[in-house]
């Protein structure tokens, strides 16, 4: 079963590409309801030819060390551009140490990973294929050396790009996929139906009292942000809110000097970052560390990048060691004050500094509906669609390096 990404603008002149489903892309090419325009860099414009070359990109799985592992693996669009998976899987079957983050609306994002180490998509792409347990490729070369003898490949890149086959670059590759994802965006929620366009029967009236407690009583709206015509659902900022941070706690000096030893005996910026990129999912203790990684901050040990809540229903498990199977475990976390176990002791350092936010069980249920009111309907489609067919009860074997 085949299914075609979200395609904002280009989607008609994308008729002839590899998959085809449902989308989101008005006549007029405004963003859907709810999203602002997708900022589009100078030097990667988008066309339809390479967003088509993008897509075939992005679900080739001959780009890892055992030819089974592509993008699409563990950001799969079945399963709203995750894989469900707590940890993804890569080549061989091996896992790393953080979730997956769903590739929908990546292209607003200010940073990329959960730990922000990329700042765009074009720098997020060029990392899974040689991370040791995601595509497990000594270097580019190999996908290089695949796309120069594929004959359809050497023709298009050089209909997107103008170069020749021995010119082909990783660069190239990186902005052709960057280009298909910045395509992969949905809105138009029941929530954003009522909130942006005015359908006061959008949302029923469970969800509106969690729209009221999520911008007020929860203190979501704190780092999910809602503007007055727009909503991303995240600050784009980095939060210790405990998640995974007993692992560490006590000996964050020790692990942070050994990481930053190992760090700076890097050659250059470029192996430095490949290093981070590989040193975050193969020690769980250094994955620990978050932005840390990146900032050398003392004050971004354990902090995470705010993930967008949009599709949040489809995109279990959650937090960034997909530790929380639900949104009922999600909300619990937070009404405990930042504790998966009520009965914890209550320790401002390990649970974030989260402050119990003394929920009731209906106030509860009403939180969690609202959140489930983010859904695109394109997505819950192609979602139900994969369930009804048995896709989304397969096994995922991919990587989950990313945005």
């Amino acid at each position: 079963m085949k299914h075609k990404p979200i395609i904002l603008a280009l989607s008609t002149a994308l008729a002839g590409a590899m998959f085809s489903g449902p989308t989101l892309a008005t006549e007029s090419n405004r963003p859907p309801l709810g999203l602002p325009p997708v900022p589009i860099p100078a030097d990667n414009p988008q066309t339809p030819e390479k967003i088509a070359l993008g897509d075939k990109l992005y679900h080739d799985t001959r780009f890892s060390a055992d030819g089974k592992v592509s993008c699409a693996t563990c950001h799969a669009p079945e399963k709203a551009f995750t894989d469900n998976l707590p940890v993804s899987k890569g080549f061989q079957g091996l896992t790393g140490t953080r979730n997956a983050p769903t590739v929908i609306n990546a292209a607003y994002m200010k940073s990329q990973f959960w730990d922000g180490r990329e700042p765009d998509l074009e720098g997020q792409a060029k990392q899974p294929p040689i991370n040791p347990v995601e595509g497990g490729l000594p270097n580019h070369e190999p996908i290089l050396e695949i796309i120069r003898n594929d004959r359809d490949y050497r023709k298009q890149f050089r209909k997107v790009f103008g170069t020749s086959p021995e010119h082909i670059t990783e660069d190239h590759v990186a902005k052709a996929i960057a280009a298909f994802e910045r395509t992969v965006i949905a809105g138009n929620s029941p929530f954003d139906r009522y909130q942006y366009g005015g359908e006061e029967n959008a949302l029923t009236d469970s969800q509106k009292r969690g729209l009221a407690l999520f911008r007020v009583k929860a203190r979501c709206a704190s780092c999910h942000t809602l503007e007055h015509t727009q909503a991303l659902f995240t600050d784009s900022k980095f939060h210790n809110i405990g998640i995974g941070f007993k692992a560490i706690a006590g000996r964050e000096p020790e692990i942070a000097e050994k990481f930053l030893r190992m760090k700076h005996q890097q050659a250059d910026e470029k192996k430095a970052l490949e290093f981070i990129d590989k040193a975050v999912l193969s020690d769980k203790e250094i994955s620990e560390l978050g932005r840390f990684v990146i900032t050398e901050d003392f004050s971004d040990v354990g902090a995470f990048k705010t993930p967008t809540l949009r599709n949040v229903a489809l995109t279990f498990p959650y937090m960034h060691d997909g530790s929380l199977q639900t949104l009922e475990d999600v909300v619990d976390f937070y009404n405990n004050g930042g504790r998966v176990n009520p009965d914890d002791p209550v320790t401002p350092f390990l649970s974030g500094g989260i402050k119990p936010l003394n929920l009731t069980e209906q106030e509860k249920a009403d939180l969690v509906a609202f959140l489930e009111s983010l859904t695109s309907p394109e997505i819950a489609k192609q979602a139900a669609q994969a369930k009804q067919a048995g896709i989304h009860q397969s096994a995922s074997t991919a990587g989950g390096n990313t945005p």
